[in-house]
């Protein structure tokens, strides 16, 4: 068996669910990882015992390692909360057994820490008892400081030792501490970039036409008011009001289908067309509204002009038909003192001239 097959195994084996009903798989998975995390932890500490030849330190850990070892194995028979007390309870056990034979300055009252940061996380509401559950580790904590920091260990260890005890405990609580809130935390944070994700598509579509792709009326409606309200430098804009010339006529002679495909041929040009700061929206039906930021009416007409005949020369294939189109432009020039509405309508007004005077024209 290769090692990612047993790796698999393993991981399949703590992810295992419990026995009981109705209850977070999640919390059990982390349970079951911080047991696995102290099992480590009392190894380690075993082997440092064994190294420095103090046997009474090993035989300390190996005992704690075999009380937690049967934690571990109780998780898959009972319920998450009996597991969990299980191990608060084996837990501050561990804590005192320590600080009463190795001392405080060894640093293993911080667990208490590792055992709020667990409770905290592992049920969905029962804030009250949280929050006296986290009110009882604190007077435990106070407790036991007024109890051991300046009490005799009933075995005394050279500083040496107590510096090595204490980078184990720091490295373990810390590691204990990020495990926590890494596996809880993870699955709301997957849930918030979703929802910010979605909320943007939901915006996108709100503000973008289905068909064309370009943006829809209402977001014409918000650029161009902030736009208007912009009395930056190269502040003024032009705006452009056009629609395709006999465009009714087109969808009752060759149907609506080949109506859709001449809106998106020219919502295409548009796209590519239109660069930088330039804005293009579906108006409504086959009107568009071209907005050029910081563009003087002169220079806008130049745009437009490329923009009139690239429409003219294109040819538009839709199964067996081909046609030809052109469109009809109404440009305005914005005066701030009067109001983005006006523009709009003194664009419109030349739409209609260009359409009285022949269509496929620019007014301005």
């Amino acid at each position: 068996m290769s090692a990612e097959n047993v790796l698999k195994k393993i991981i399949a084996f703590i992810g295992k669910d419990t026995k009981a009903k109705n209850e977070s798989k999640k919390t059990i998975v982390v349970i079951r990882n911080i047991i696995i995390s102290i099992l480590v932890y009392f190894s380690i500490n075993a082997v440092i015992g064994n190294v420095i030849k103090d046997i009474r330190s090993t035989v300390f850990y190996i005992v704690f390692f075999a009380v937690f070892a049967g934690i571990f194995a109780c998780s898959y028979q009972f319920k998450t909360i009996v597991t969990l007390w299980m191990f608060n309870v084996g837990m501050l056990a561990f804590i005192l057994a320590i600080l009463n034979f190795f001392g405080w300055n060894v640093g293993v009252q911080h667990f208490l820490i590792v055992m709020l940061l667990l409770y905290f996380f592992s049920g969905y509401q029962r804030y009250k008892q949280k929050f006296a559950y986290a009110a009882a580790i604190c007077v435990i904590r106070i407790i036991l400081f007024y109890l051991y920091q300046n009490r005799t260990p009933l075995l005394p260890l050279t500083s040496s030792i107590i510096e090595t005890l204490q980078i184990v405990n720091t490295v373990t609580i810390f590691w204990c501490i990020s495990l926590i809130a890494y596996i809880f935390s993870r699955d709301g944070q997957e849930l918030e970039g979703k929802l910010v994700q979605y909320n943007e598509q939901l915006e996108k579509q709100a503000n973008t036409d289905k068909l064309t792709g370009l943006y829809n009326r209402r977001k014409a409606w918000e650029y161009l008011e902030w736009v208007a309200r912009d009395r930056s430098e190269s502040c003024g804009f032009s705006l452009c009001i056009c629609d395709i010339d006999f465009f009714k006529k087109v969808n009752d002679t060759y149907g609506h289908d080949m109506g859709d495909e001449v809106l998106k041929k020219v919502a295409g040009i548009f796209e590519e067309e239109m660069s930088g700061k330039d804005f293009v929206a579906r108006w409504g039906g086959e009107e568009f509204l071209l907005l050029f930021p910081g563009c003087n009416g002169d220079d806008a007409y130049v745009k437009l002009e490329s923009i009139r005949r690239k429409i003219k020369d294109m040819r538009i294939r839709k199964d067996d038909i081909e046609i030809g189109i052109t469109m009809t432009f109404g440009l305005a020039e914005h005066d701030y003192s009067k109001k983005a509405d006006d523009t709009i309508k003194a664009a419109d007004r030349k739409l209609y001239q260009g359409k009285e005077q022949g269509r496929d024209r620019i007014v301005y």
